[in-house]
């Protein structure tokens, strides 16, 4: 299990960061008012309004801001405010050791799980998956909620009170809780930041890719053996597929159901109105007879 970072109280700081693609800053308001409903205060960082081509500021430019959001002590928590693409630019230049040596809370999903990535292993630190700011409109009440695990420990659990779950393959198994955006984690295969899973649970989720090209990242995680040793898998929001959930079941079965692991589909987790925040990291529990997940705080 990951290091678990300091948990938020009211009246803290905290930065706001774009590490990935372009920012609208005029569509910042109702972010910062949501940090507001919080009792947050927060700094904006550079890359806010920084340009360079299709991304936040150039490389130098999103790794400065970054690393003074780490090296500044009266900030407490990274809210990546938008994805894209761009993260996986500056994760070869990051200072791990400075991540270490200032344990925070690092949020953000999509684009940013190239860096959960990086930041769990090579700073062994809990970071989490959850709405960005950016679309935080787009959200509903529920996963709002799910900031408030920032400001206490509290193990999470996951049931079908929130969404409907689909077994795609049974049994109970608890590992440490790994993942995010399929294609970023597979953009991770073949460099130092190449996800690890062995012994632990998979999040996969993705947006706007048809059944043959997630088929096609699924083929890639399995020739690169990374679907052998896993303890179970959570399928999280596959949007814009353009197919229907049968179809993606269907999918996931071929791939996942003779591996002798849980397997539950039907998280609403990724690209879409519900979005549940999680810490990645830290140990958790899948239950495929029981339709349950549990997962250990991310905070203490």
């Amino acid at each position: 299990m990951k290091s678990t970072v300091p948990h938020l109280q009211k009246g803290d700081t905290v930065g706001l960061v774009a590490l990935s693609s372009l920012v609208k800053p005029e569509m910042l308001g109702d972010a910062t008012s949501f940090l507001d409903d919080l009792g947050l205060q927060y700094i904006i960082g550079d890359t806010i309004q920084a340009k360079h081509d299709y991304l936040a500021g150039s490389d130098e430019e999103r790794l400065a801001d970054f690393h003074e959001m780490v090296k500044n002590p009266e900030i407490k928590a990274i809210f990546c405010v938008k994805g894209g693409y761009g993260s996986a630019r500056i994760a070869e230049k990051i200072d791990y050791e400075l991540l270490v040596e200032n344990p925070k809370i690092i949020w953000g999903f999509s684009d940013l799980t190239y860096l959960h990535c990086a930041i769990n292993e090579y700073a062994n630190l809990v970071t989490f998956h959850g709405p960005l700011l950016m679309s935080v409109e787009r959200i509903d009440a529920v996963s709002k909620r799910m900031f408030l695990q920032l400001f206490s420990p509290m193990e999470l659990q996951y049931t079908e009170d929130i969404s409907p779950l689909t077994t795609i393959a049974p049994g109970v198994a608890r590992g440490q809780i790994i993942g995010g955006n399929l294609r970023r984690l597979v953009n991770t295969i073949g460099t130092k930041f190449e996800v690890r899973t062995e012994g632990r649970i998979l999040l996969i989720e993705e947006l706007a890719e048809t059944i043959p090209h997630i088929d096609s990242m699924l083929q890639h995680l399995k020739q690169a053996r990374k679907l052998e040793q896993l303890a179970g898998v959570i399928i999280g929001s596959f949007t814009q597929t353009g197919a229907d959930e049968a179809a993606l079941f269907t999918l996931m079965k071929e791939y996942f159901a003779d591996l002798g692991i849980p397997v539950v589909a039907g998280f609403k987790i990724g690209h879409e109105e519900t979005n549940i925040a999680i810490p990645l990291g830290v140990d958790a529990i899948l239950d495929a007879q029981e339709k349950v997940l549990k997962i250990l705080p991310g905070v203490h």
